[in-house]
């Protein structure tokens, strides 16, 4: 099993950056693909970006390609996303997630996921 623990949200103005992270504990981390969603207020949870095991590659939302990068560091079972150009749409609660695997036509999906963490507040003020 693993826990995922979120930290480093926060409020920031619009066109700043912010990074934050999300730690997992268990010796099993580098096996799992990984994901971050956020919800904003009156609306679903959304997929933002994922991160594949084996060979590291990534997969973004529309709404945030090349404005965030996913990160995963194995060798201290933690991963972080940086976020920049932030708007104020972006505003949210963030959340990492692991999935034991997943298909990869289908990490937007949040039944893929085993794993969530608690989740963080990201505000971008306009």
């Amino acid at each position: 099993q693993l826990q995922l623990v979120e930290s480093g949200g926060g409020l920031v103005q619009a066109g700043g950056s912010l990074r934050f992270f999300c730690a997992a504990s268990g010796r099993t981390f580098r096996k799992h693909d990984m994901g971050w969603f956020r919800q904003a207020p009156g609306k679903e949870r959304e997929f933002v970006a994922a991160i594949i095991s084996s060979d590291g590659s990534t997969r973004y939302a529309d709404s945030v390609e090349s404005r965030f990068t996913f990160v995963r560091d194995n060798t201290k079972n933690t991963m972080y996303l940086q976020m920049n150009s932030l708007k104020p749409e972006d505003t949210a609660v963030y959340y990492c997630a692991a999935a034991v695997t997943f298909r990869w036509n289908r990490v937007e999906e949040e039944k893929e996921y085993d794993y969530w963490g608690q989740g963080t507040q990201v505000t971008v003020s306009s």
